[in-house]
């Protein structure tokens, strides 16, 4: 199988917890190459006193490592977000349009046939302790300034493990879930394993990702996706890895 497209991967050097040098982010890309995937997406951490990194500072990091994958026929495209924890500074940042979205990579920027402009896909995360009281209507006003929240990882946060109807009020304010596939074989521990299983079988994703930190990350992605393909089959693989993600993007 090919054609995926990953939504969440930390390959960029030396700017959060992902890869440290340039040549480990090449390594990684390709070796996502070689597992499938022929679009790439950075999402770099924005999460204040842990990464502390600003719309520019990411755009320059990525800028950094796109000499590096010219004329390597052996990586995927590539594309720059963030993964923005949402806390008052980052939800402060989305709004006044200082976050970084999706790329909208549809024609006309995502413009319907009616002219109205689609809302972008933004990468979010939350505490995995516990959810804010307020986290609805943020992502109400989330799509209020024109985005849609994609939530990363929802099988890994602990509520989730004791109801994950506790995720009906974010899809009800407009936000789709996006899977961590790597959790299915055992990644993040038998807990979020069982939630995202659970998760698969009510059919709650809009799409899956790698959340690949490391070039070795990669060969648990391809075990993963093997579990992906035995459990839901695979025209259910082929739209979580990618279509569900090529939508997000407008594609």
């Amino acid at each position: 199988m090919s054609g995926f497209v990953d939504l969440h991967c930390h390959w960029i050097a030396g700017i959060d917890d992902g890869v440290r040098t340039p040549d480990e982010g090449v390594d990684l890309l390709r070796r996502l190459r070689a597992a499938g995937f022929e679009l790439v997406v950075a999402t770099p951490h924005m999460r204040p006193a842990m990464f502390d990194n600003d719309r520019r500072a990411l755009e320059l990091a990525f800028a950094a490592m796109c000499p590096r994958l010219v004329g390597r026929e052996d990586l995927p495209e590539v594309h720059l977000a963030s993964e923005h924890f949402l806390d008052d500074v980052v939800f402060g940042r989305l709004v006044k349009g200082q976050g970084l979205p999706y790329p909208d990579l549809g024609a006309a920027g995502g413009e319907a046939a009616s002219g109205a402009r689609r809302a972008r896909g933004v990468l979010v995360e939350l505490s995995p302790q516990g959810f804010p009281t307020h986290v609805q209507r943020r992502f109400f006003d989330l799509g209020r300034a024109g985005l849609r929240p994609v939530l990363a990882h929802p099988e890994r946060y602990q509520p989730v493990w004791k109801d994950d109807a506790c995720l009906d009020p974010l899809l009800d304010a407009g936000a789709c879930l996006l899977l961590d596939v790597c959790a299915l074989v055992g990644k993040y521990g038998r807990a979020s394993r069982k939630a995202a299983e659970k998760l698969l079988d009510e059919e709650a994703y809009e799409a899956a990702c790698s959340d690949a930190h490391r070039p070795a990350d990669a060969d648990v992605v391809v075990e993963a996706i093997e579990a992906l393909e035995k459990r839901v089959g695979r025209a259910e693989t082929t739209r979580l890895l990618r279509d569900g993600p090529r939508g997000i993007l407008g594609l």
